[in-house]
């Protein structure tokens, strides 16, 4: 069984003194495509609620989104997030590719930032360079407050990104990632394209596919979204800690269903690299019951699971034997 590593491998330890980290202008033009990216959603809900409201939904567009939800989000935790910031498993070429094909279905960015952008979360976790930490603006109330609204989706507005050549060099190194990541914007057509097809498909008539398009596409986006930009900021803000880690991450159990197990949050960070977040009892992670699944069928290799020992030595804040 592979160790579970303190020090992630993968993401580069911030430096001692100088420049807290290199950074990239972002263009306006960036930025105007993200407020469409975060906007766009935003207004699907408002007008699906609007609109149907003492209507109901369809069941045919509940299912086709909710499924669309679970496959998205799989990429974005199983693919982006496990498999390609913190190698907790390898696996082949294909379904590395098809991982990263999915994640990138959910509208958060391409493999590459996205990747990028988490690995200097955890190197100044809630230090300066972190980027999306709820601290950002100090104490008292009114602080955390504008704190927690820059890590929910402030932070995605900033005038500047993360290097990748410091933070994601090995996926700039790697032809299949980039090709996928340039493929972005393509693939986030391709999202919308999907449940308005089916959404046609199934009904039979433009109405059908517009519906479909509506719930399955720009109200699962909203969804996966703020799911996500949750564990950015509720889970560093409130929530239980059993491990004493040196920031503020926490565990919020009301979100591990919808979060994939993500919001286990405060275990992740005492073990980076475990392929399960959800590492006590009674913490359910679906993402590493997918991996388990793929192991046991011979599609995850090397998986990175924390032994009893592990675990017992991060919750007392001794040094895990690597």
């Amino acid at each position: 069984m592979p160790v579970v590593d303190v020090v992630d491998p993968v993401v580069p330890e911030a430096p001692a003194e100088g420049p807290v980290y290199d950074t990239v202008t972002v263009s306006w033009v960036e930025r105007l495509v993200t407020l469409l990216f975060v906007g766009a959603p935003v207004a699907a809900l408002v007008y699906a609620i609007v609109r149907f409201w003492g209507e109901g939904v369809g069941l045919r567009d509940i299912v086709l989104a909710a499924v669309l939800y679970v496959v998205v989000g799989f990429g974005i935790t199983v693919g982006y997030h496990r498999l390609l910031t913190h190698r907790s498993f390898t696996t082949s070429r294909p379904l590395k590719v098809a991982l990263a094909v999915v994640g990138s279905l959910g509208f958060e960015g391409g493999p590459i930032g996205w990747v990028a952008d988490h690995r200097r979360h955890h190197a100044f976790t809630d230090r300066p360079g972190d980027p999306h930490s709820p601290y950002e603006y100090g104490d008292g109330l009114r602080a955390r407050l504008r704190g927690l609204l820059h890590a929910h989706v402030g932070w995605l507005f900033g005038t500047t990104r993360t290097p990748w050549s410091r933070y994601a060099r090995d996926l700039l190194a790697d032809r299949d990632i980039v090709v996928v990541d340039r493929l972005f914007p393509v693939l986030c057509v391709a999202s919308l394209l999907i449940p308005f097809g089916i959404g046609y498909l199934l009904g039979g008539s433009i109405g059908a596919a517009l519906t479909a398009l509506l719930w399955a596409g720009g109200v699962r986006i909203f969804v996966l979204h703020h799911v996500t930009w949750s564990v950015n900021s509720i889970c560093h803000w409130v929530g239980r800690r059993p491990f004493p880690t040196d920031e503020y991450s926490t565990n919020v159990a009301v979100l591990a269903v919808a979060s994939f197990g993500e919001s286990w949050h405060n275990g992740h960070h005492a073990l980076p690299r475990s392929a399960r977040h959800g590492m006590l009892p009674g913490q359910w992670d679906p993402s590493a019951r997918l991996i388990r699944c793929m192991e046991q069928v011979g599609l995850a290799h090397d998986v990175h699971w924390p032994t009893s020992d592990q675990i017992g030595r991060a919750r007392a804040g001794r040094p895990v034997r690597t």
